[in-house]
């Protein structure tokens, strides 16, 4: 790769561990602001949850902003954006704005680190034959954030307070400033391609089971990254356990994508998506069976961390098998948008649930069923064949194998939520 190439990639692996990072890490707030504030677990989470909405509704409009104004300018104002809703709370623990942070916060995020936004930068910057490693260092670059942010954010925490540890979260947002620099165009690169129509995609069954699924996986990862210190507390465990277990499960997001990647070599992609999700419900169903303990938890930790950034590349590879690479920015972006519906609902549920009945049994039954839905959805007996595609194709198919994103974790306890 030449040096544009690397200076975007690196750029990108950076910008993913910043971001996804920090949101990781603001499940750890969730309950200082709640008692802070009087808001109320239930309403703080539907908070959270209109922001995961906010996600997958946005990430069209800040794709075309990017198109038009070009990345450097967008991720600028989004890291802006990012550091003065993070930090609302700081001045106010009114109700409202505490509501008001946790749902701008998350939808800012999406204008500085977005799957559509900057795999979309390092695809035309990284010759096609190196996309798939360029991509795959970004994903790196996502758990990167989760190792080093989360446990940081713990140790603010204990150390120092919520307050000052959510004013350093959104002071670590300028640091996209100096990053976007590298996504600046050069002169006279050409412009992007028209986006082509989707419309008969969108009349297709077998587009839809692939986007619910992933609709599912949204439900289930959102639970996870926002509750999961809740979680520990009703489990009677430290709370300063939750950083370490953010730690684990993005190290184990590491080894699971590089084990689908292997799989994949071998096996139809509906098939190893089908297992990803069947192992989630195994990996629950055992939690719920087990002993709580902090040995057990942190081993939950691991295995849905494992199976977390694995959903990305099957399903990505689905796609582009039923319906060819040429439309697959267009078709991953409402991928995205129905796996942030299921984010809104594993938010907002999650925390209905556990304020309602005082525990998490509930949804850990429900996402049970709804793992083993998603399995059904997208085994498949044989795989479509691919349709036809440009020479450069195989380049781009592989960038599209490549993870992101991830936290995990949470388990069922049923000590009284704190109101």
């Amino acid at each position: 790769m030449n040096a544009r190439a690397w200076s975007v990639t690196l750029a990108a692996a950076a910008l993913m561990a910043l971001v996804v990072g920090g949101r990781s890490g603001f499940g750890l707030f969730v309950s200082p602001l709640n008692s802070a504030s009087g808001i109320g677990l239930a309403t703080l989470s539907l908070s959270l949850a209109v922001g995961q909405f906010g996600i997958g509704v946005a990430q069209p409009w800040v794709g075309a902003m990017a198109d038009r104004v070009g990345a450097a300018r967008v991720i600028v104002i989004g890291a802006l954006l990012l550091a003065l809703t993070t930090a609302l709370p700081v001045w106010s623990t009114l109700p409202a704005v505490v509501g008001a942070s946790a749902a701008l916060s998350t939808v800012a995020g999406s204008a500085v680190a977005s799957n559509g936004l900057l795999i979309g930068e390092v695809t035309r910057a990284v010759p096609p034959a190196r996309s798939g490693f360029a991509v795959g260092l970004v994903g790196a670059g996502t758990s990167a954030g989760l190792l080093l942010i989360g446990p940081a954010t713990q140790w603010a925490i204990d150390r120092h307070g919520w307050a000052w540890a959510l004013a350093a979260t959104a002071a670590l947002s300028a640091l996209a400033w100096p990053l976007a620099a590298a996504f600046r165009r050069p002169a006279g690169a050409p412009p992007p391609p028209a986006a082509q129509p989707v419309r008969e995609v969108l009349r297709e069954w077998r587009f839809w089971r692939v986007a619910l699924s992933f609709g599912v996986c949204g439900f289930h990862i959102a639970f996870l990254a926002v509750h999961m210190p809740g979680v520990i507390e009703r489990c009677g465990l430290p709370p300063s356990l939750a950083g370490s277990w953010i730690g684990l499960a993005g190290g184990a997001n590491v080894a699971g994508s590089l084990a689908v990647g292997v799989a994949l070599r071998h096996m139809n992609a509906g098939h190893v998506l089908a297992v990803v999700y069947l192992l989630r419900a195994i990996g629950i169903a055992m939690l719920l069976m087990l002993p709580t303990s902090a040995a057990n938890m942190l081993g939950f930790a691991a295995a849905m961390g494992a199976t977390h950034m694995a959903t990305l590349p099957p399903t990505s590879q689905l796609i582009a098998e039923q319906h060819g690479v040429a439309r697959m920015g267009t078709l991953m972006g409402i991928v995205m948008l129905v796996h942030q519906v299921g984010s809104f609902a594993g938010v907002w549920f999650g925390g209905w649930a556990a304020e309602a009945t005082g525990s998490d049994h509930l949804l850990w039954m429900v996402d049970i069923a709804l793992a083993i839905f998603a399995a059904g959805l997208v085994w498949r007996r044989r795989a479509h064949r691919p349709l036809p595609s440009a020479p450069h194709d195989t380049g781009a198919k592989n960038v599209l194998a490549a993870g992101l994103s991830g936290v995990s974790i949470p388990l069922p306890c049923t000590s009284p939520i704190s109101r």
